[in-house]
């Protein structure tokens, strides 16, 4: 049975470690990674397999797809037996499974091998957030994960520049031969350098009924799902644009490899302003009015972005409509997150795994629809972002209504002197 939350409550910590935080990060980064490195080697690939262009673009939905189960098994297993140990199996396997990719000669082969890439990567994206939430408390959460969120958010349209690059120097398997050393060199710095953050007293006990019953839980929770369904949701257009951006500014515009990396380049500037921006606000204004400053500005940006499409713009305006976009992710993707997690820290390591598992399921399951019936235009993803973000504004909305009834009950409580212990995941503000 799950433990007492006095007993499993975090110790309050605000001195943030940078040593901590670049680790965290890195291990945060490997998810992206996965499946962003090799997107502009997709031709290429298709080639040397013998595969069709859907075939290749179906082996980043499975990745996604792994990627989201990992989260829910390893983040749960990691509230019964601790954060480091599935950290280093996982990390192992990641290598391993690097490695064979190298060899592969069949697009099958190539796509079940994913699938196992990405339910060991998910390893270093649950926990990194769970070991946030067991050593800091407060503001401090939301600082660390502003941090984190900036690699989440950057690490995905960064890490196709990095695969041009390589493209320059050899073929798409040079892409998973850079993944396996990634992945050595953090299996290196967990071993060694990584402390165990879960004590044993505060671990969860009762085994996989234990397990599944945190996961009903938080399900049933209006606002845990809500925030989780939201940042789903918000990601989901960043998904959108990644799947289909290869095919808009490459066959549409014209643009090379190298030209087309450049522009992800920019996309992971505008990100990273935006979480920056985040970070900075945290202490000034609580992270629903953060939350919602974001969401405001990505409404706007991406309506914007709709009506420079259909109206058929150049590739400028398109462009910098599409980094402003991408921006107002990087104020909402570190602040619902944060929010969640603080509201559940007698089991983070379960309400991470959920979060990521609904981020990338919902990715995997929405990225791909962009090209049914043919390579995506411009206006296609245009309107898949748009949509997703617009979905994310309406729950933010009946959350607003949810933390508004939450502090009312709360203040009446007060009031007639009966205090009563709030719902689980309710935040206790008005923005």
């Amino acid at each position: 049975m799950d433990l007492p939350r006095a007993q499993a409550a975090a110790p309050a910590r605000t001195r943030i470690s940078l040593g901590l935080v670049l680790l965290l990060s890195a291990l945060t980064a490997v998810g992206p990674f996965t499946f962003d490195t090799y997107l502009a080697a997709f031709p290429e690939i298709a080639d040397d397999l013998g595969a069709t262009p859907a075939a290749v673009q179906l082996t980043l939905t499975a990745s996604l797809a792994g990627l989201a189960a990992g989260q829910l098994l390893i983040g749960s297993l990691s509230d019964a037996f601790g954060r480091r140990r599935p950290l280093i199996v996982a990390l192992g396997l990641y290598a391993v499974t690097s490695a064979a990719m190298l060899l592969v000669q069949t697009i099958e082969l190539f796509t079940a091998l994913r699938v196992l890439q990405g339910f060991s990567a998910a390893a270093g994206m649950v926990l990194s957030m769970a070991m946030v939430r067991d050593r800091f408390s407060g503001d401090a959460v939301s600082k660390v994960m502003a941090r984190l969120m900036l690699v989440v958010g950057v690490a995905p349209v960064l890490a196709p520049t990095i695969g041009a690059q390589l493209l320059r120097l050899g073929s798409w398997r040079l892409i998973f031969a850079f993944l396996t050393a990634v992945g050595v060199a953090l299996l290196i710095l967990a071993v060694t350098a990584l402390r165990e953050t879960l004590p044993v007293e505060r671990r969860r006990t009762g085994g996989t009924i234990a397990a599944l019953r945190s996961y009903r839980e938080l399900l049933m929770d209006r606002g845990f799902l809500g925030l989780a369904l939201l940042s789903a949701f918000y990601l989901s257009a960043m998904f959108t644009y990644v799947s289909s951006s290869t095919f808009v500014f490459q066959d549409g515009y014209g643009l090379t490899a190298q030209e087309f990396g450049w522009v992800f380049a920019g996309g992971a500037v505008s990100i990273t302003a935006g979480t920056q921006i985040a970070g900075a606000l945290v202490g000034r204004f609580r992270p629903q009015q953060v939350l919602a400053g974001g969401m405001v500005g990505g409404v706007a940006a991406s309506l914007a972005l709709v009506a420079v499409a259909a109206a058929g713009a150049s590739f400028w305006p398109l462009t910098l409509l599409m980094m402003l976009t991408l921006g107002t992710a990087g104020l909402v993707m570190p602040s619902a997150p944060a929010i969640a997690l603080e509201a559940n820290p007698h089991r983070a390591g379960s309400a991470a795994a959920l979060l990521g598992a609904l981020q990338f399921g919902l990715g995997a399951v929405i990225a791909p629809l962009t090209g049914i019936g043919g390579p995506p235009s411009a206006l296609v993803m245009a309107v898949f972002m748009c949509g997703t973000i617009l979905v994310s504004a309406l729950l933010l909305l009946t959350l607003r209504r949810t933390w508004r009834r939450a502090q009312s009950t709360v203040l009446a409580q007060e009031h007639t002197r009966q205090p009563e212990r709030p719902a689980v995941g309710v935040p206790l503000a008005t923005d």
